[in-house]
């Protein structure tokens, strides 16, 4: 059991750092395609599909700079959990402008919060963010991100039933192809997603773990090719349970009203992610 020292990691809190870009139409037009689309999915003009913003605004680190995970050494902009494992929880996006091809854009991201829980899984530390999105000095996305960092000894949680009634479906099984090219588009080099003996042998997964925004990525995607015409005015969404490379995956969704409910399941017909979103008005 790794001992976390809450008090040293939460003066990390208020640590915030800065990325511009580019939006070129090359990352877009990869997606679409990884996502099985004939042709590009950026909307009349230009305008980024919601959460899209996430294959831009990537840090460059040297391969020096990298840990044994893959990911970027800790103890830079975010704090230096000593847990090994570490996920990408959750995010409540909020769209106030779109993100079109041709922007140039900053990001703004901030650590808000950093907290430790104890319980039967053993302890856990989650590192809250708030990135802000701006161009030409309009804020356009706000989004705020949960990181979770847990031990590797951990108890699997219990199955957690998926909604029902659900008006939209998809079924498909994510390959090592498409969390490869995911992890391309997105500069992730987190080893859990394309070194099988990286996470089985180490990290202890039974095979490769989908990336948690691709699977949000397909939550709306499958909300794109179900309701093309809509306008989101937000979008959360929480990982449940890992989505495991070569398993089978339900995609499900339903409207009521503005109110989107979203949802994944594996195999078994356990939840594994569950998401919501709200239509635009006027």
């Amino acid at each position: 059991m790794s001992k976390v020292d809450i008090d040293r990691l939460q003066t990390w809190i208020g640590r915030s750092e800065m990325r511009e870009d580019s939006l070129v139409a090359a990352p877009v037009d990869r997606l679409s395609a990884t996502l099985d689309h004939p042709s590009s999915l950026a909307g009349p003009a230009g305008a980024l599909p919601p959460c899209w913003h996430w294959l831009y605004f990537h840090s460059a680190e040297p391969n020096s700079g990298l840990g044994s995970d893959g990911h970027p050494k800790r103890g830079g902009f975010l704090p230096p959990v000593p847990l090994p494992r570490r996920m990408w929880a959750g995010s409540r996006v909020t769209f106030l402008s779109p993100l079109m091809l041709g922007d140039m854009a900053r990001k703004q991201s901030t650590i808000i919060d950093i907290r430790q829980r104890h319980g039967g899984s053993g302890a856990l530390v989650f590192v809250t963010l708030r990135h802000e999105i701006f161009v030409k000095d309009k804020l356009v996305i706000e989004e705020i991100q949960d990181l979770v960092y847990r031990d590797r000894d951990i108890a699997h949680g219990k199955t957690v039933p998926a909604p029902d009634e659900a008006q939209w479906q998809r079924k498909l099984r994510p390959d090592s192809v498409m969390l490869f090219r995911y992890s391309a588009l997105t500069f992730n080099s987190h080893r859990i997603h394309f070194d099988r003996n990286y996470a089985t042998a180490v990290e202890g997964y039974p095979s490769l773990i989908v990336q948690g925004p691709l699977t949000a990525t397909l939550l709306l995607d499958l909300l794109c090719r179900r309701q093309p015409a809509v306008t989101l005015a937000c979008f959360e969404f929480r990982a449940v349970a890992p989505v495991l490379e070569g398993s089978d995956l339900t995609l499900q969704g339903r409207r009521d009203g503005e109110l989107i409910t979203l949802w994944a399941t594996d195999a078994h017909g356990s939840l594994t992610m569950e998401a919501q979103a709200r239509v635009a008005v006027g």
